[in-house]
């Protein structure tokens, strides 16, 4: 399985679980389901302020910074098992020869009608 389907489903996993802890808590507190969302949405909206309160980080160097991204998108990267690199090389090679043998008989043919307008040989 793709690791890229893997995170999808583990996503949705995490969320499915989120929702059924706070249905779990409102059902507690005697709210019904639905308000659940809203629920959500103020208890986030009470968490933002908290975040703002905190103190900035310190700014990266730059060159780190850059390293730092390079890691955190290569992780991210689906990257081809060995059956598909195999298969996709041969198909880039055999493209190389077909248009290589293409350029060949056009370049071969300009040349006869050179030979043949002209009449030189080269």
């Amino acid at each position: 399985m793709p690791n890229k389907d893997r995170n999808k489903r583990s996503v949705r996993k995490a969320r499915a679980a989120e929702r059924e802890r706070l249905a779990a808590e409102h059902e507690l507190a005697g709210a019904a389901p639905k308000d659940a969302k809203k629920a959500a949405a103020a208890s986030k909206a009470a968490k933002a302020p908290a975040k703002q309160e905190k103190a900035k980080p310190k700014k990266k160097n730059a060159f780190v910074q850059y390293f730092s991204d390079v890691r955190s998108e290569m992780k991210r990267v689906t990257w081809p098992s060995k059956g598909e690199l195999t298969n996709w090389s041969v198909a880039v090679i055999v493209a190389l020869v077909v248009f290589g043998l293409c350029v060949y008989l056009v370049d071969t043919g300009f040349v006869a009608l050179l030979v043949g307008f002209t009449g030189l040989r080269g």
